[in-house]
């Protein structure tokens, strides 16, 4: 019976998922209403400013049984989780899924919103991901993360986001590069010029030189060790966007891995890193591995 509910309650969430155009806000907040979240992880604090725009806030998910934040050696590794949504849709509250599973394996996890279009184009979204991250280089270690340990990650146009920090040196400044040891990006758009989409022109279109709008334009020897996790039915976000920068990053000598899912679509590379989805794609396993590796040991449970 037990068994039959759990199916039946994950037949009804891809169904939700189903019915929404792409993942727009409504099916993926009452997705994350639904899904059954890690014990293991929990948000500890909500709606933190790191500007004076609404839109500019963020929340922070840690262990369950954290260390006490004050012993340098309880600190943890940060993830700085940027979500999708075309540039112009998305809110953090539908993402306790995936800050309470990253926080079950051993994180500290920011989950930060960020203006979107139409209020704003490029690359107001980008410095909003730069203003997020030095707020958590301040302010984390309040929470019983590590300052000096940060990862970033995201989905679709949030792991762009993730992607233009790790890869255009200008954004941010020299101490969170330090800081920052590396990117998580799943199924992210990283070399899709021309625009030829609606989402890509509303965000993009006004900008002078496209090229500049392109993390691949950025990948060099300076660019930071990257995880680029795909689908292969993504048609969304195609995987040769992942095949592309993972290329011209190893060319310049930096560590990037990439792995390609089957049978896993564009919404589907981040529904796995939910509890009853796991089956289909070691999402998860793989990004901790990957942000463990660049960060170091955690400390003891």
């Amino acid at each position: 019976m037990l068994k039959f509910a759990f199916a039946l309650i994950v037949v009804i969430m891809l169904a939700v998922l189903a019915l929404g155009i792409a993942y727009k806000i409504s099916p993926l907040r009452t997705f994350d209403t639904l899904v059954p979240k890690d014990d293991g992880g929990r948000k500890i604090a909500e709606g933190l400013a790191y500007g004076n725009d609404a839109r500019q806030a963020l929340d922070i998910y840690a262990p369950t049984t954290p260390g006490d934040g004050l012993n340098t050696d309880d600190l943890r590794p940060v993830v700085v989780f940027f979500y999708g949504g075309s540039w112009d849709s998305g809110t953090r509250e539908g993402y306790n899924f995936a800050g309470r599973a990253l926080a079950a394996r051993g994180f500290v996890v920011a989950v930060p919103d960020y203006r979107l279009v139409p209020q704003v184009h490029f690359p107001a979204f980008v410095q909003d991901g730069a203003a997020a991250v030095h707020w958590v280089r301040q302010n984390i270690a309040h929470y019983g993360g590590d300052p000096d340990r940060i990862v970033l990650m995201g989905h679709s146009a949030g792991a762009y986001i993730a992607a233009m920090l790790a890869t255009d040196p200008q954004w941010l400044g020299d101490d969170e590069r330090t800081a920052v040891r590396g990117f998580v990006g799943l199924a992210g758009p990283y070399d899709f010029a021309p625009l030829d989409t609606a989402a890509s022109i509303n965000a993009f279109g006004d900008w002078p030189g496209v090229e500049e709008t392109q993390p691949i334009t950025f990948a060099d020897e300076g660019a930071l060790p990257a995880l680029l996790l795909t689908g292969t039915e993504d048609t969304v976000v195609k995987p040769r966007n992942s095949e592309a920068l993972a290329a011209k990053l190893r060319a310049a000598g930096v560590a990037a891995q990439m792995v390609r899912y089957p049978g896993i679509d564009h919404v589907g590379v981040l529904i796995a890193m939910s509890r009853p989805l796991r089956g289909r794609a070691p999402v998860l396993d793989d990004a901790s591995r990957f942000i463990a590796s660049v960060t170091g040991p955690l400390p003891d449970q």
